[in-house]
């Protein structure tokens, strides 16, 4: 049975090398270990309770090495059905006792016979009908659909009660079982690729054998595409459950009908070359490439063909993904202002790149995925490697600090899309990912000085000249918009903000409320505020954003005697 990257919780390091000790046997497993109680571990974490629930709703295995007690007190408030529950496990510290406690019909014994087997102990299952038969009908192996679950719980408590059953169609792990197997079998199981009705007498498997392939040529306009698979497979009496995958040229993996229909049917798309192929009719040549010598054709015409392998194929393993690339904001600093679904697309990429800086910060979520770290000056030359990378089937993540659309990453992609114009780079799917940028977490420090119109506004000028600059901030001043000021200074640019500071004083008050916010989100930030007129070059690094406020900025003293910046939202008289 396979696995996909299981989690393996550790509350101290006492549990450290039975995690490892797992791991061996499970080699996709990530090792969890609580902060400041483990090291040596795959992922840190400071919250239990929030970190189980995320991998819980992620339908991430998990595997506890604590007691039974906490993961289900803590899981507790989401089970609620258990047709989704992904396996959870509980495994004695010393390695004695391995006990199954959720995602029976995900494959949890199974899970549980692997890891005691590496332990040399037995797994504490209790399911009746897996005990006795060895075999789980609620929960087929990879590969397999049932069609009738409501059935089945009536079905194996007949089995159980002494019925026999008999076996129609090939499925190793049903022969393999000790199912009461007879050819005059008072039930039925029936493994089949066509589309029949089930009885409460008869479970019906649907092996995933079943692969189309789509030339180009099929239409863009989803009903239309959809429209003809579901004819075809009308046509074969093929179940939609029998679908393995669908397979294009690499060069269609971005066919909008393609994908469409990949979306309505829940398959994935994988790509083969032209090269690849020896047919006139592209759709017939890629589905046979993709089920083999072995494997028959069903049906073709000009745009979709069908065929059939004798056995479950696992399509991972045929031809490659259509590559992914998901530009990442991870907020201005820690892991706490990341957003799950940032987290989620850094945990199930293959490849990272970007700035070392970046890449440092979200290093404590990396598992097995490849770094490509790069400069701060080269977003061209690392927007390009993103996009090669993809390309070759890869799931790239380019991280960014703050919101990757903001003086960031996002742009640089979309640039060297559009200049560069290659091809092969329209199949890759794209996605943007959004993060808290620093002008929010500045302005959320200290109250709503954001509360009004606003703009931002780098003050670099490697990439424009400083006398487009000089233009906007004079604009923006004149208009009254309160400022962010990202990039405000560095070793090399160090009298920018005194001329911003100069043409802001044509039209703002020497009074005028100053945020300066550095290292946000991470364990040197400090926020000061101050006035226009005592704000200084010295003040400002590459690591400081600043606020600029409005004419309409007020400040309000606090307690502590701190300040409270805001703008009203609506102007008021002056």
């Amino acid at each position: 049975m396979t696995i996909i990257s299981p989690a393996i919780i550790v509350l101290n390091q006492n549990s450290v090398p039975l995690a490892k000790q797992i791991a061996t046997v499970l080699p996709n497993s990530t090792i969890y270990g609580l902060e400041n109680r483990t090291s040596d571990v795959d992922v840190s974490f400071t919250d239990f309770g929030d970190t189980l629930r995320d991998l819980f709703t992620q339908n991430t295995p998990i595997i506890g090495i604590c007691a039974a007690g906490i993961l289900i007190r803590t899981l507790a408030p989401l089970l609620n059905d258990k047709w989704h529950e992904p396996p959870v496990l509980a495994i004695a510290e010393d390695g004695s006792a391995v006990v199954p406690l959720l995602g029976g019909l995900h494959g949890v014994n199974d899970l549980a016979r692997t890891i005691a087997e590496a332990l040399k102990v037995s797994p504490a299952i209790t399911t009746t009908g897996d005990i006795r038969f060895r075999t789980t009908l609620l929960s087929p192996p990879p590969g397999y659909y049932l069609a009738n679950p409501e059935d089945a719980k009536t079905f194996i408590a007949d089995l159980l009660s002494g019925a026999t059953v008999k076996l129609e169609g090939e499925a190793p792990w049903l022969r393999e079982s000790k199912l009461p197997i007879r050819e005059d079998g008072q039930l039925t199981i029936k493994v089949t690729e066509s589309a029949i009705a089930p009885t409460k007498n008869c479970l019906v498997y649907h092996p995933k054998t079943i692969v189309i392939g789509i030339d180009g040529k099929i239409s863009k306009e989803f009903q239309a595409a959809i429209a003809l698979v579901q004819q075809q497979l009308t046509k074969t009496q093929l179940s939609p459950h029998a679908l393995a995958g669908i397979f294009v040229l690499d060069k269609d993996a971005g066919h909008p009908g393609i994908n469409s229909i990949a979306k309505a049917l829940n398959l994935p798309v994988r790509c083969f070359s032209v090269n690849e192929l020896n047919a006139n009719n592209i759709a017939e040549a890629l589905a046979l490439q993709a089920v083999g010598t072995t494997g028959r054709l069903i049906t073709s015409d000009s745009s979709i063909a069908i065929a059939s392998a004798p056995l479950p194929i696992d399509v991972n393993q045929i031809g490659k993904a259509r590559g992914k690339l998901a530009i990442v904001g991870t907020g201005p600093g820690g892991e706490d202002w990341m957003s799950k679904e940032v987290k989620q697309v850094l945990q199930t990429s293959t490849d990272w790149v970007g700035y070392k800086t970046y890449l440092d910060l979200v290093e404590p979520l990396r598992t097995n995925q490849q770094r490509h770290e790069s400069d701060n000056r080269v977003e061209i030359e690392r927007a390009k490697t993103a996009l090669e990378l993809a390309t070759t089937g890869r799931s790239v993540a380019v991280v960014s600090s703050g919101d990757p659309g903001i003086f960031a990453m996002a742009a640089a992609v979309f640039e060297v899309l559009e200049r560069e114009n290659k091809p092969e780079w329209q199949s890759i799917e794209i996605q943007v990912c959004p993060g808290i940028s620093a002008m929010q977490a500045a302005a959320a420090a200290v109250g709503a000085p954001l509360g009004h119109d606003f703009c931002a506004i780098s003050l670099s000028d490697i990439l424009k000249p400083w006398s487009v600059i000089e233009e906007r901030i004079d604009a923006a001043a004149k208009a009254d918009f309160v400022m962010a000021f990202y990039n405000p200074g560095s070793k090399q640019r160090t009298w920018q903000l005194e001329k911003a500071r100069e043409i802001l004083l044509r039209w703002r008050s020497p009074q005028t409320p100053i945020i300066l916010a550095r290292n946000l989100g991470r364990s040197r930030q400090s926020i000061e505020v101050k006035t226009l007129a005592q704000l200084t070059k010295e003040d400002v690094n590459m690591q400081t954003i600043v606020l600029v406020g409005s004419s309409q900025t007020r400040t309000v003293l606090r307690n502590d005697g701190d300040l409270w910046v805001y703008t009203p939202r609506q102007d008021l008289a002056n």
